[in-house]
């Protein structure tokens, strides 16, 4: 059984995770309109992954005798500078989730909710992971300076997930 704190913050994070497929969704449609396919299926796919994060939140609430809420959702921006203003802001949100991510091992430890503790771990990896590959993406956009994105666009879709020197 969860505690209630524990799952108000658990049920916070269902908002997050439905705001952060919104927000690649609409950096998707950007991207798509902007002539970027590759950034855009990349998009399109972190949009698919926080909607699979979302559902695992649900389920693992409701799992725990908790409700999970469907909640409303603030609409994310929809134009961007440019690719690299993008993946930049790509990289701020996913540094907000890892603090969103935090802050629910924290409370878990506060409430001694060692059980959910054990579960958000999984979250907490998938935090350092999606952060690396971003600003992977980053530097090569910047050694690109702007120039050649036309190979960058083709390669990016493939990138998803891949940090130099990692173990995948």
């Amino acid at each position: 059984m969860l505690k209630k704190p524990v799952e108000n913050i658990l049920v916070r994070q269902i908002e997050r995770e439905a705001y952060s497929s919104n927000l690649y969704l609409s950096m998707a449609s950007w991207a798509e309109t902007n002539g970027f396919g590759g950034v855009s299926e990349w998009m399109y796919a972190q949009a698919e992954e926080e909607k699979i994060h979302l559902l695992k939140f649900m389920k693992y609430v409701n799992e725990r005798g908790g409700k999970a809420v469907i909640p409303s959702v603030e609409q994310p921006p929809a134009d961007f500078a440019d690719v690299q203003e993008l993946f930049e802001r790509t990289l701020e949100h996913e540094q907000y989730v890892t603090e969103s991510i935090s802050e629910i091992v924290g409370v878990c430890l506060e409430e001694k909710d060692f059980t959910t503790h054990n579960w958000i771990q999984w979250f907490v990896t998938e935090q350092i992971e999606e952060e690396a590959s971003v600003r992977n993406i980053i530097d090569k956009l910047k050694l690109l300076q702007g120039q050649n994105l036309y190979l960058f666009d083709r390669d990016v879709a493939g990138m998803r997930g891949t940090v130099p020197g990692s173990q995948q």
